[in-house]
């Protein structure tokens, strides 16, 4: 099997821990791990553990927290997987046989997009539009999607123009999936990191044939767990789970239990308005650093995620930008062409505000430089 370049992780693996400033994450502040704990006897307590194998689905304890963020569902309905990638990889490895038909929301994290790719599917996309604030055109999913259609896959709230998919476009969602029998496959991995606005819906419990897919690394600010989860049909999450015993097994032993202490009811709306405040205090900061900037950007405020998706106006290619801000100013953004869109970039907006202001000077810096180059040209 021949896989499609993961542009974007290919590129944020190999940088974002050697520069002086990543603002190429899509995350908030992770949490420590004595924060998590909160408590001495707590942390004495989970200093007791073993170092031992865990449940490979993840324990009825998790999965029933798990199974408590959507309505009706049960740990059967379960699965928990390391990270949310993982879940992506389990769910098109299962769904795409060669030269199935899938609807990909682009643009998007760009996984489903590569993994249809390698499992010898097509791709048909359904384009977000800037000038609708990011929300695709109702008629052209009708279009588009056909009984052939295998999986219609979306990212919800979207990453990463941060678009939360309105009314209109949820209701014709549904209707196409019903009407061709398509499984719907929804990463819901920014599902609570909302800025503004009531918490985003999920579209589990309104269609038969859907998956799922979320974990702690975005809205929980729990990277490090490396917890995600897949939530389908008891049957499906079951064969997953076979699936799943070729890739890495079972979660790990302590990050299980640490996330149920972060799944638990209480806890985890902590955490969550820890995660709004993060991204309410720091959106400020940019939403200043981008006005300053008269038109040299346009964007669409996002709704959910510590994620900003910019058009500028300069006569460079988005890769091109990128690189010169991490070799020259040691400062890692992602590029608008990992989405397949070029003219645009990504700047995350999730660490402490010194530490953003100081990323967004460095990118002042070559800006400068840039227009200097022009007045010589």
């Amino acid at each position: 099997m021949k896989i499609v370049p993961f542009e974007m992780e290919r590129w944020q693996s190999t940088w974002e821990n050697s520069v002086d400033y990543n603002l190429s994450e899509s995350g908030v502040q992770p949490i420590p791990l004595r924060e998590l704990l909160r408590d001495e006897a707590a942390t004495e307590r989970f200093l007791d553990h073993p170092l031992a194998y865990s449940q490979g689905n993840g324990t009825p304890e998790l999965r029933s927290e798990i199974a408590d963020l959507y309505r009706g569902a049960t740990p059967n309905d379960v699965l928990v997987t390391t990270g949310s990638s993982e879940a992506n990889l389990l769910a098109m490895w299962h769904l795409v046989e060669p030269a199935d038909e899938i609807v990909v929301m682009l643009p998007n994290y760009m996984e489903n997009w590569g993994l249809v790719q390698a499992f010898g599917g097509n791709v048909t996309p359904l384009r977000l539009r800037e000038d609708r604030k990011w929300q695709f055109d109702p008629d052209e999913l009708s279009s588009l999607v056909t009984r052939k259609t295998k999986a219609i896959a979306i990212c919800d709230p979207n990453n990463p123009t941060g678009a939360v998919m309105g009314d209109a476009q949820r209701k014709s969602l549904l209707d196409a999936a019903w009407d061709s029998g398509a499984w719907l496959l929804s990463d819901e991995v920014y599902l609570g990191a909302e800025r503004e606005g009531p918490r985003t819906q999920s579209v589990w419990g309104d269609y038969e044939r859907t998956l799922i897919v979320n974990g702690l690394s975005k809205a929980y600010g729990l990277p490090g767990l490396r917890i995600g989860w897949i939530v389908g049909p008891p049957e499906t999450v079951a064969t997953l789970w076979g699936y799943h015993d070729y890739t890495t097994l079972a979660p790990t032993y302590l990050s299980d239990r640490l996330a149920q202490i972060a799944l638990a009811r209480a806890r985890r709306e902590e955490i969550l308005a820890r995660t709004r405040s993060i991204l309410q205090r720091n959106y400020t900061i940019l939403a200043d650093w981008i006005r300053d900037h008269g038109s040299l950007f346009s964007y669409i405020p996002p709704t959910a995620g510590a994620i900003c998706f910019l058009r500028y106006a300069l006569r460079i290619n988005s890769s091109d930008l990128a690189w010169r801000l991490l070799k020259e100013k040691s400062t890692l953004i992602v590029p608008g062409d990992h989405f397949e869109m070029d003219g645009y970039i990504r700047i995350g907006m999730g660490d402490a505000p010194a530490y953003l202001t100081q990323g967004l000077e460095r990118i002042d810096a070559l800006l400068r430089e840039l227009r200097a180059e022009k007045g010589k040209a």
